[in-house]
């Protein structure tokens, strides 16, 4: 008698795969928390900073309009901060303040409502305001003509919002470094990817393996979201620079780093390209020169060490004359006719060219340092 399979055994690499998903997703959100416990205190510190003004100090009853207006201030990103609070606490004293007037004058009700929030919407797009602020407005006075009112409170209730919009002003100058060190970091891990994809490459067209180059070429494929993610560091460091007098003398440190993002998003797609070749090469079969693969592997351990400089906060500018001697390699290597072939060899010296940038050449300056490729082929 055979002994019967347990229930479920045959999902098991289903549930397998449930599990690791669940963790990678646990993880994740555990980074996006550390990530942004910064923001998470400077609002909790800026709401409870509103609140004691307005109360404690101003003398004002229940002013919970000032730590709505700091909390919706400050948001959850560095980007256009300094406009955002403008346009939040502006929104936000429009539509009290309207709300306020009209409840004085006709009480509340549905259509008082009606009334409350089309003039606070019309007279957010009369000062020619953002969505933010006009949706603020409408929201604002909502709160105010249905859930609050009581008359003696009128008036006060704007001037919570702005002691709210002050408090959060004052706070969005204060930041800490971290968002002006990100971009490097950012950048560092696109080079580290490159490197990865370089020397899986290097590998896969030494030995052949079809599957191991599709696996990496679907790899590949998904890195679209590192230059989403770099682009919005380098948003980010430069709206620190610009919005916080603290950090001005490091403006010239984050758009250099700002900088490197086209660099970065074209060598990347170069080496999606060269990716792509090698898989191909490897799947016809196509001879490809053994000097390709080790061109490949010195490129992927310079783009390691450009990776460790910018981690490092320091400008790769030193590792220039190496990239230039690589690329003086490329033009002594061995030529072949197959197309496969040439196009990894093109993509090798288009991704150093992308790279000599990085260290800081200009755009012709660097593809002017790219030898010609020699012209003996076999």
């Amino acid at each position: 008698m055979t002994a019967s399979r347990p229930a479920g055994a045959g999902a098991t690499p289903a549930w397998d795969l449930a599990v690791r998903r669940g963790r990678s997703s646990a993880r994740a959100r555990v980074a996006r928390l550390r990530a942004k416990s910064w923001h998470v205190g400077q609002a909790a510190l800026a709401a409870g900073a509103a609140w004691f003004v307005a109360s404690d100090l101003l003398g004002h009853p229940n002013p919970f309009f000032a730590p709505i207006a700091a909390v919706v201030s400050l948001g959850t990103s560095y980007g256009q901060r300094l406009r955002r609070v403008a346009e939040v606490t502006l929104g936000v004293a429009i539509g009290v303040l309207i709300a306020d007037l009209v409840v004085i004058c006709i009480g509340s009700g549905w259509w008082q409502l009606t009334v409350v929030v089309a003039l606070a919407m019309s007279a957010a797009l009369l000062l020619d305001a953002g969505v933010v602020f006009v949706t603020q407005a409408a929201v604002q006075s909502i709160v105010v003509a249905s859930l609050i009112t009581d008359p003696s409170q009128a008036l006060l209730r704007w001037t919570d919002a702005l002691v709210g919009g002050a408090v959060a002003l004052v706070a969005a100058t204060v930041v800490p470094r971290a968002p002006l060190r990100q971009p490097g970091l950012q950048a560092a891990r696109v080079l580290e990817k490159i490197a990865g994809l370089l020397r899986g490459a290097g590998q896969g067209l030494g030995d052949g393996d079809v599957e191991e180059l599709l696996d990496l070429l679907s790899d590949a494929r998904t890195t679209d979201v590192l230059i989403g993610e770099l682009t919005q560091a380098a948003g980010e460091g430069l709206s620190v620079v610009a919005s916080s007098p603290f950090r001005l003398r490091h403006r010239g440190a984050v758009r250099q780093m700002s900088e490197l993002v086209e660099p970065l998003d074209l060598a990347l797609r170069n080496t999606r390209v060269l990716v792509r070749r090698a898989a191909v090469a490897a799947y016809r079969r196509d001879p490809v020169p053994p000097g390709y693969a080790v061109l490949c592997a010195d490129l992927a351990d310079l783009v390691d060490r450009l990776a460790e400089e910018l981690r490092g906060d320091r400008h790769p500018e030193e590792l220039q004359a190496e990239l230039v001697a690589l690329a003086e390699a490329s033009s002594r290597v061995e030529r072949t006719d197959e197309l496969s072939a040439e196009v990894v060899l093109a993509q090798l010296r288009s991704i150093i060219a992308d790279l000599l940038r990085i260290t800081g050449m200009g755009s012709l300056e660097a593809t002017d340092a790219i030898p010609p490729l020699g012209r003996d082929r076999p």
